[in-house]
């Protein structure tokens, strides 16, 4: 395995990290819970020592899961991660006993008396980010003090300027963002400004939500003269990134997890000029790529509006028009004419990750 400090700490941890939210789907709703908490043990096994889980993740049993394998290693051996926000707490304005509760659940699940990162879950504006500083950031520094937290960290779906808002206030250990071939330009200053303020730097949705391995030929740039997989050569990508501590990688069998530590065999690091520059100067970018993240679902008219960003996706790839419909028609059993239904009030707009011109597509596909 290899391994990176974190941020300006003395902590070694590994390239790859565990993304516990990918369980076994039968073996969660059957409660074999001890049949999942062998994907965590094997992962120690390779050498990943970060394990990276969240209330709510895999029917709320995530937690329960990674602190089974937790109890059955060292524990001062792995850097564990849990996450909470104003939803999880599950008030607008909570008080410090909420907060602590929501706190106490993690741990008790978890099986331990401490969790190394926890994050503030989620921001996904700006106005969001300083709601939950208004409301619970004290909260997280009490909890350090008292020894439950070791450091006070955030995840993010914002733009990169938002990112270095976030990063420059010096609150913060380090953060969580979404980052991959798909995204790259939309975050990449705020991945700079946060190394460079020796902040640790964790990615996850490396594979673009599953976007990547599902056309292995658009992204088959990736796999050059690596001999790996595209989704291996995806990963890769994001790891070699010198700004970038950890890579998540959500694994659901014992396989899986041989393809992440596979993908940071040999790692050489290269700054994220570097790396741009060398697919860019192949012709190659996808920012404008829906991940499907279905952060934009609840649209006031219901429309499907992922799914079709999905299909408008297929343009993208192929550089045909009909590729949308073919979509619609043989994926998604969706009329292209539901497009029309939009109102533009925004809705999706404002809450994509990708910040992707949403209302002028939706126009496009219904013609």
């Amino acid at each position: 395995m290899y391994y990176k400090q974190y941020g300006d700490t003395d902590m070694k941890v590994s390239a790859i990290g565990l993304g516990t939210m990918r369980y076994d789907e039968e073996d969660i709703k059957a409660g074999r819970l001890e049949k999942c908490a062998q994907i965590p043990l094997y992962a120690f096994e390779k050498g990943i020592n970060y394990w990276d889980t969240a209330p709510f993740y895999c029917e709320d049993k995530s937690e329960i899961v990674t602190g089974i394998a937790l109890s059955q290693v060292d524990r001062s051996k792995v850097y564990l991660t849990s996450k909470t926000n104003l939803g999880t707490i599950g008030d607008q304005h909570p008080t410090k006993d909420m907060f602590r509760r929501r706190l106490e659940t993690s741990l008790d699940r978890l099986r331990t008396d401490y969790i190394d990162f926890y994050h503030m879950w989620c921001m996904l504006s700006i106005e969001s980010w300083e709601k939950h500083m208004e409301r619970i950031y004290e909260f997280f520094e009490d909890a350090k003090k008292e020894g439950l937290i070791r450091n006070i960290v955030f995840s993010s779906h914002m733009q990169g300027n938002e990112i270095e808002t976030v990063v420059n206030t010096g609150k913060f250990k380090g953060m969580l963002i979404g980052y991959n071939a798909l995204n790259y330009r939309f975050r990449q200053s705020g991945i700079k400004a946060a190394h460079e303020k020796g902040m640790g730097v964790v990615v996850m949705n490396p594979l673009g939500g599953g976007m990547i391995p599902r056309n292995p030929e658009s992204f088959s740039y990736l796999t050059e003269g690596t001999g790996l997989t595209v989704p291996q050569a995806a990963l890769r990508f994001v790891a070699s990134h010198k700004e970038i501590t950890i890579t998540l990688a959500g694994c659901t069998t014992k396989e899986h997890v041989d393809d992440a530590v596979k993908a940071v065999e040999g790692l050489t690091e290269k700054t994220a000029e570097e790396i741009v520059k060398e697919y860019e100067d192949k012709g190659v970018s996808f920012n404008n790529l829906c991940t499907g993240c279905d952060y934009c679902k609840g649209c006031p008219k219901d429309i499907p509006v992922s799914k079709l960003m999905d299909a408008y996706n297929q343009k993208i790839l192929t550089g045909q028009h009909e590729a949308i419909e073919d979509r619609l028609s043989n994926h998604w059993d969706i009329p292209a004419s539901k497009a029309a239904d939009c109102i533009a009030c925004k809705k999706c707009e404002k809450a994509c990750t990708q910040h992707l011109p949403i209302i002028e597509r939706l126009k496009e596909i219904a013609g």
